[in-house]
């Protein structure tokens, strides 16, 4: 593990021993940020010190633990229960899968739920080996008095033992909180230019490549969808498909308004500009997972060309597709082929209608949706990109980065994200710790 992934494993250890260890009350908000900015130069500590990253104070009191954190006796006892639960499951299908006269449908049903609950079980055998290795040390430790360098020894194990084994209580805690199924899909990404005219336009662009080049970076697949460009070359409008390993569950929080402030290229010196561009991500679907009827599709076809497409075509390939009972319309232009535009028109819209079809079944879901980050609305502004003082500030967590460059490069945009879906978890352990008491 890199120094980075060891800093950032620190900071998620420390928030939530604190968050979440109920016998004394300390303040969290430095610890936080001290594991956060051991990069930046330090005199900008004093005031970067005064962000928190929890933008929110719980009712439950908080503890630094100086050496290893620990989660509480309460939240340990939950989680037994819950592990007892699942152990018990676990060899009940086991059970099952072995009988010789399963019926192939019942077999194809255990053998689904066990590849389930495969992470979590593999997580609570290695914490009872470790559990057993603690066990041991602490007799050897106490049966050693007479003998201080053996005694040494051994306790220096068990202070690895257990600080393995509170790895593994925050491994199998996360396990057990609730999940959401499109983590684990592919994403669409939509960038639209909002206030501030052209400066807009070469915002988005600059915010779309951002995307790419983090993509790339992560090892995914960038798939331009189209891009209807501004009279500057900027991007009123962009789209892309992108595809790796839990690409929607990472990119989630990126939704909403990206602020920037800088002096307008047009202008060699002047004031300071602030325009505005609109991110979407929205999880990848299929017909499988959205209703789509023929008869509830309208298609349009026009020739693509000037400053709203990339190529100039004499055949009427753009397509534009609308969605009848929703409303929604999808224009795509950015191939020469009306048949590969429709295939990506058809991306987008099942990606739309599938995530509208989440909001609402979320509205209804317990208070875990409220207390995720932000409103939802992606009319929230989220992050402000100021140039002239080189930083990038995201609203939601109070985190500022002052390496712009590097996060409009894809370097340093691991700095947010990280955060917010650090925080996220934060949220869920909340819920799951209230809702069993």
């Amino acid at each position: 593990m890199g120094t980075r992934g060891r800093r950032l494993w620190r900071l998620n250890l420390n928030i939530m021993s604190a968050a979440f260890d109920k016998t004394q009350s300390h303040s969290v908000t430095r610890r936080i940020n001290v594991c956060l900015v051991e990069n930046h130069n330090p005199n900008q500590l004093s005031s970067f010190s005064k962000n928190t990253l929890l933008n929110r104070s719980y009712s439950t009191a908080h503890r630094l633990v100086q050496s290893q954190p620990e989660l509480s006796i309460d939240l340990i006892n939950i989680m037994e229960q819950k592990l007892s639960a699942i152990e018990s499951r676990h060899a009940h299908l086991q059970a099952i899968a072995e009988q010789p006269d399963a019926l192939p449908e019942e077999y194809s049903a255990v053998n689904k739920e066990l590849k389930k609950l495969r992470h979590t079980t593999d997580l609570v055998t290695e914490l009872r080996k470790k559990q057993k290795e603690i066990e041991g040390l602490k007799s050897l430790v106490s049966e050693t008095q007479d003998d201080i360098e053996m005694q040494q020894m051994a306790s220096e194990e068990l202070g690895q033992a257990s600080e393995e084994e509170t790895r593994l209580h925050f491994s199998l805690l996360k396990s057990l909180l609730p999940k959401d199924d499109a983590d684990e899909r592919d994403c669409i990404l939509e960038v639209r230019a909002g206030t501030g005219g052209d400066e807009a336009s070469l915002f988005a662009m600059d915010i779309f490549k951002m995307y790419e080049k983090y993509s790339q970076k992560k090892g995914w697949r960038f798939e331009v969808l189209d891009v209807a460009e501004s009279d500057l070359k900027g991007y009123k409008e962009a789209s892309a498909a992108i595809s790796g390993a839990d690409v929607y569950g990472k990119l989630k929080f990126e939704s909403g308004i990206h602020r920037v402030q800088r002096v307008p290229v047009t202008e060699k010196a002047g004031r300071v500009h602030t325009s505005a561009v609109s991110v979407v991500i929205l999880p990848q679907a299929d017909q499988v997972d959205v209703q789509l009827r023929n008869e509830d599709l309208k298609f349009d076809t026009y020739r693509s060309g000037g400053s709203g497409g990339q190529h100039a075509n004499t055949t009427n390939s753009a397509v534009r597709m609308t969605h009848i009972p929703t409303g929604f319309t999808v224009t795509i232009q950015d191939e020469r082929s009306q048949h590969r535009n429709k295939a990506k028109a058809l991306k987008v819209l099942c990606a739309r209608i599938y995530e509208m079809e989440r909001t609402r079944a979320n509205a209804s879901r317990s208070r875990l949706r409220a207390e995720q980050i932000g409103s939802g609305d992606r009319s929230e502004r989220i992050r402000t990109y100021n140039f002239p003082q080189g930083r990038v500030t995201d609203h939601r967590v109070g985190i500022t980065s002052h390496s712009i460059d590097g996060v409009l490069q894809g370097e340093n945009l691991d700095t947010f994200v990280d955060a917010l879906l650090l925080q996220q978890e934060m949220d869920a352990i909340a819920s799951f710790t209230s809702s069993k008491q």
